[in-house]
């Protein structure tokens, strides 16, 4: 859950590193919170809860990204081969999983 704050404290900085465990941990609580919006959307929320769940982590999921991929030796433009269909997320997948790269041009290596 650390993680998880820790972005929202961060969510407008796109300089630095984040290690492969603050990312994915990241990621584990947005998927469990997103599925707790999707179960009270269920009994009535007509979708409410999710967008607004989805609208709130937007920027904060993106700079995340963006710092993980900083992580590994990538610009976080690197982002948008989302865009491209089925291709794009399985790279995206190898790049967020790759190991840390030692200190770059993004600055020194997390713990």
């Amino acid at each position: 859950m650390e993680y998880f704050i820790d972005a929202f404290r961060q969510f407008a900085e796109f300089n630095g590193r984040a290690s492969r465990k603050a990312y994915w941990m990241y990621y584990l609580f947005y998927v469990l919170f997103y599925i707790a919006a999707g179960i009270l959307d269920a009994f009535g929320g007509a979708g409410l809860f999710s967008a607004l769940y989805a609208l709130a982590v937007l920027v904060p999921g993106i700079a995340i990204t963006t710092r993980r991929l900083h992580d590994t030796g990538r610009s976080g433009w690197w982002q948008l081969i989302y865009l491209v269909p089925l291709f794009g997320w399985i790279v995206m997948l190898v790049f967020l999983l790759q190991d840390s790269k030692p200190d770059n041009e993004y600055g020194v290596r997390p713990l």
